[in-house]
C-alpha cells in the first residue's frame, strides 16, 4: 500500500468509526466529541505505528513526541477537526491524515465523512469552474477581522463553515475560491488540507507568502491561505496592506 493509499483508508475507516460512535447513543455533548476524538486517535496512531514504523508521528491528541524532529518523514493527523461540528451531527468537519517530508506536506488525504467523501492527493477530483464573484470560507462562528476586511475590498461572498479541513475542501470541490484564515492553528489543522489542495493544483501558503512548513518544534501555525491560484496574488496583496 503507497503512503497515498495508507493516508485516505486510514482517514475513511476513522471516518466511519465517528460516525459509529456518533449513532451508537452512548455519548452526547462534549462527552461525544471527546470519545470521538479518543477512539479515532487511538485507530488512526496504531495503524500507522504498525504500517510505518520508522515514521514520525504527531497527533493532537497524543502527548508530543520531539524524536519526530529527527524525521524526515512524519505523519500529522487530527483524529476529528471540527469537534464542535461532529457533536452537533453536521457535515462540516473532517478526518486529516498527512504525511510530511522535509516539512513538507507532501501525501494526505481528507475524510468528511457527513458527506461520505475522502480527497487524497494520489487521486485529485475535477474541480468545478470558479464562480464570477468570489465566495471566501470563514469560521460560521468567530470569523477573523482581516479576512472580512480583504472580502469587503476584493467584493468576495462569506460563506460561513466549520472545520479548517471543512474550508479547505470547499475550495477544492468548487464551493468557495478563497479560504484565509488568521486565528491561529497547529499543524494538524491544515498539514492534510495543505497537501490534498496542492495535489489539486491549489495555493497553499502563509498569509506573507512563505511556505507552509511543518514538523517544527513548535506546532503553532498562526495562519494560512488556500486558494484558486488566480486569487493568491491580489489576496496576499490585500492582507499585506492591512499590516502595513
Amino acid at each position: 500500500m503507497t503512503d497515498a493509499e495508507l493516508a485516505a483508508h486510514l482517514a475513511q475507516v476513522a471516518g466511519k468509526i465517528l460516525i459509529e460512535v456518533r449513532t451508537s447513543g452512548m455519548f452526547e455533548g462534549k462527552a461525544l466529541g471527546k470519545a470521538g476524538d479518543e477512539t479515532a486517535n487511538q485507530f488512526l496512531c496504531h495503524a500507522i505505528r504498525q504500517q510505518r514504523p520508522d515514521d514520525g508521528l504527531l497527533s493532537e491528541e497524543e502527548k508530543d513526541n520531539a524524536a519526530r524532529l529527527d524525521k524526515e518523514r512524519v505523519w500529522i493527523v487530527d483524529p476529528v477537526d471540527g469537534t464542535r461540528e461532529y457533536g452537533e451531527a453536521r457535515s462540516d468537519w473532517a478526518v486529516h491524515v498527512a504525511l510530511c517530508v522535509n516539512g513538507k506536506p507532501e501525501t494526505g488525504a481528507v475524510a468528511l465523512p457527513g458527506l461520505d467523501t475522502v480527497l487524497r492527493t494520489d487521486a485529485p477530483i475535477d474541480v468545478p469552474a470558479a464562480a464570477e464573484r468570489p465566495r471566501m470560507v470563514v469560521s460560521r462562528t468567530r470569523p477573523a477581522k482581516e479576512a472580512v476586511s480583504v472580502a469587503e475590498t476584493i467584493g468576495a461572498e462569506l460563506v460561513g463553515m466549520g472545520s479548517a479541513g471543512a474550508k479547505a475542501m470547499a475550495v477544492v470541490r468548487g464551493e468557495a475560491e478563497i479560504y484565509l484564515h488568521t486565528g491561529g492553528q497547529y499543524e494538524w489543522d491544515s498539514a492534510a488540507p495543505a497537501a490534498v489542495a496542492l495535489a489539486h493544483g491549489m495555493h497553499a501558503s502563509r498569509i506573507d507568502g512563505s511556505p507552509l512548513t511543518y514538523n517544527q518544534a513548535d506546532t503553532y501555525m498562526p495562519d494560512l491561505l488556500i486558494c484558486r491560484p488566480e486569487w493568491a496574488e491580489r489576496v496576499l496583496a490585500e492582507v499585506a496592506k492591512l499590516g502595513a
